[in-house]
């Protein structure tokens, strides 16, 4: 076997030898490697161990009561038991001396565990590991407390083999899985992932586009650029996530002790920044734009509390939805983030445009628009405090009792980038966007330069938004149904594809102008982009998801999302 190299074996690869059952374990857990001499006499020593303890102490009836469902025992092997082993010094029997073992039970052709998936079962799950939670624990699901009472456990076994490789992990129990076959408990979670997404969008969504847009009466470019600091948090909450998945109260929950308190002040900013925004930007850019660091201040903290919730969530949406069904928690993130940066942004600025306002609401023009940004903070300060009100109230977390110290998942994060596995897929997401991030960056800007008309193009967004929402839940579905690096890979061929198409898109504009069927091409070429890289995002997401340790998933999600 691979496993193997030199003297030394895998004490992963031992454990789904002769379990023949699969486990979906974090790819942070670094396998033990244990001399093989080592290995064959503790499992020796072990067995007859358990012999003579078996022999002195259980009956055949308490035997029977803690044997495994699995394992029968026929008539044969009922009958015989094993004897008293007289185990004193100076005994001269032979059962002394030879040190009898005990007939162990046998598996039964029909009782042994098949490599492939059956029912919820997933290949792996018994009576007592009815939980993802239990197949995705950092430690080993064995009794024992040490890895070398662990080896010798494993080793004893009478089905264990080294002749053959473990079995095959199954990659879908419930393979096309859509929302509403979904378990209850499951739709219900997906929901909640979706609200809590959509509230961290609502802020993002004006940091990052409106706001830059409203400043441009106020401030300079430069100036402006000073601002976009404060979508910064972002991007650095790899540094602090540790301290989010080690730091919580037992009585509110691994991850509702951060989301409560944060969206309550969450709430608070936005309404006071609702009630002095419009001073505010006039001050920014007074004095030659002398205000505008504390105008970034206060947008970096509300950023940086979006950042520390999405980290919380990003963890909490690993226990919130069962195993089979992860892929669904990338979805919700796509159609949260996105449902909540569009309204904060095109919606927000739509209706915020006094121009808008009078063409399509008002009989008599005015010079402000349908929706102020004042108010819209102040809207959606208070409803920050409703929901986190009820979810205070009416959304109960699983109680957990395993906690690691900060410097402990600071040192599991450490641990993680030196994987080859890991290191690999950073490198693969460094390079991923080099052949379509002009597309994505310039072609806009292209049909602008050449006369394509921002209303054109403000519909263009338009129609695709809806597109977008809808394809990442497809995108999640089809996660689940094949394996989500598949997914990945497909659509990542499907979106340079759809860069070459953007490229004739743009060198095909029409002489004479934009035309109906001219605009009709450019929102086809918009869906399938758009199409292409909303399965990339949520199968990546997925597969994320499907391999982070859920005791330090914020950290985990987080930096393979960094």
């Amino acid at each position: 076997m691979s496993a193997i190299g030199g003297d030394y074996l895998s004490t992963s690869t031992v454990r789904a030898s002769l379990d023949h059952r699969t486990s979906l374990l974090p790819l942070h857990n670094n396998s033990l490697h244990i001399p093989l001499d080592r290995l064959s006499k503790r499992s020796e020593q072990h067995q007859e161990h358990v012999s003579r303890e078996q022999g002195a102490s259980e009956s055949k009836d308490h035997r029977a009561k803690r044997r495994p469902p699995a394992l029968h025992l026929n008539s044969e092997q009922e009958s015989q038991e094993p004897q008293e082993v007289n185990s004193s010094p100076g005994s001269g029997s032979d059962d002394s001396q030879m040190g009898r073992k005990s007939e162990k039970p046998r598996l039964q052709d029909s009782d042994r565990p098949s490599s492939q998936a059956t029912g919820g079962q997933n290949g792996h799950a018994n009576d007592t590991m009815d939980s993802h939670l239990e197949l995705r624990r950092k430690h080993s699901p064995l009794d024992s407390p040490s890895s070398t009472s662990q080896t010798a456990h494993l080793m004893s076994r009478e089905d264990f083999s080294l002749d053959e490789k473990p079995p095959h992990t199954p990659t879908s129990p419930h393979a096309n899985t859509s929302f509403f076959d979904l378990p209850r408990r499951d739709r219900r979670n997906f929901l909640l992932l979706v609200l809590l997404y959509f509230l961290q969008g609502i802020p993002m969504g004006l940091a990052t586009g409106s706001v830059p847009f409203l400043l441009k009466s106020h401030l300079s470019y430069g100036q402006i650029g000073v601002f976009s600091l404060a979508s910064y948090p972002y991007s650095l909450k790899l540094f602090w996530s540790p301290i989010v998945d080690a730091v919580w109260n037992s009585r509110l929950g691994r991850r509702k002790s951060w989301i409560l308190p944060i969206q309550t002040c969450s709430g608070i900013g936005m309404i006071y920044l609702g009630s002095q925004i419009k001073d505010m930007m006039v001050s920014a850019g007074a004095n030659d734009g002398s205000g505008v660091w504390s105008f970034t201040g206060w947008w970096f903290f509300l950023v940086f509390l979006c950042a520390t919730q999405d980290i919380a969530v990003d963890g909490w949406a690993l226990t919130l939805l069962s195993l089979p069904n992860l892929s669904y928690a990338s979805t919700a993130q796509t159609v949260g983030l996105t449902a909540g940066h569009f309204l904060s942004y095109t919606v927000f600025l739509a209706f915020n445009s006094p121009d808008f306002a009078n063409r399509w609401f008002r009989s008599t023009p005015t010079e402000v628009g349908v929706m102020t940004l004042g108010g819209y903070l102040t809207f959606w300060g208070w409803l920050y405090l409703v929901v986190t009100l009820g979810l205070a109230m009416l959304k109960r977390e699983d109680k957990t009792k395993e906690k690691d110290s900060i410097m402990e998942v600071y040192r599991s994060m450490i641990g993680i980038l030196k994987l080859k596995n890991i290191q690999s897929i950073i490198v693969v997401h460094l390079i991923a966007k080099i052949g379509f991030q002009a597309n994505d960056g310039v072609t806009n800007l292209k049909l602008l330069d050449k006369g394509f008309s921002q209303e054109d193009l403000a519909l263009t967004v338009l129609i695709d938004f809806p597109f977008e929402i809808c394809l990442g839940y497809y995108a999640g579905r089809w996660s689940t149904i094949y394996p989500a690096m598949h997914v990945w890979c497909w659509a990542f061929v499907g979106r340079l594809f759809a860069a070459v198409i953007a490229q004739g898109v743009v060198m095909l504009f029409p002489a004479q102008g934009v035309t109906t069927w001219y605009l009709l091409t450019v929102i086809g070429s918009h869906i399938f982009s758009t199409f292409t890289n909303t399965v990339m995002f949520v199968a990546i997401s997925a597969f994320h998801a499907k391999i982070s340790d859920p005791l330090i998933g914020g950290t985990y999600m987080t930096l393979l999302a960094t």
